[in-house]
């Protein structure tokens, strides 16, 4: 199953869904499918990446902690960031709702698929 297919799932099931990306490390889209303008969506797709990988770091210097997630929540949009792989991200942004459960739930299931594409 290509990357977009998961991505267009993930998008579809949560409402108010924009966008998702599949990044690299260095924040550049491998995938990507939303409802929101696709240049914008890769800048929060490395934005948000970057950020992540840098929470990362910070945490590998503490022994048996790793980052599994990173919510960003703004006025308006809440962004999840979860690791695929160490190399891949997945990016998924939303409209700030009551929905950020479901959200998560949704998200976690697509990063399942999309690590067994990659790996």
């Amino acid at each position: 199953m290509p990357f977009k297919t998961n991505l267009r799932t993930l998008i579809e099931s949560v409402p108010g869904a924009r966008g998702a990306i599949l990044a690299d490390w260095e924040g550049e889209a491998v995938d990507q499918f939303g409802k929101m303008d696709d240049f914008d969506l890769k800048v929060v797709g490395a934005h948000n990446v970057l950020i992540l990988d840098q929470l990362r770091r910070a945490l590998a210097r503490l022994p048996g902690e790793e980052l599994e997630e990173l919510v960003v929540t703004t006025e308006k949009w809440q962004t999840l960031v979860l690791p695929v792989t160490e190399e891949y991200f997945l990016v998924f942004t939303l409209e700030r709702r009551d929905f950020l459960g479901l959200a998560r739930v949704a998200a976690r299931r697509c990063q399942r698929q999309l690590k067994a594409e990659i790996c």
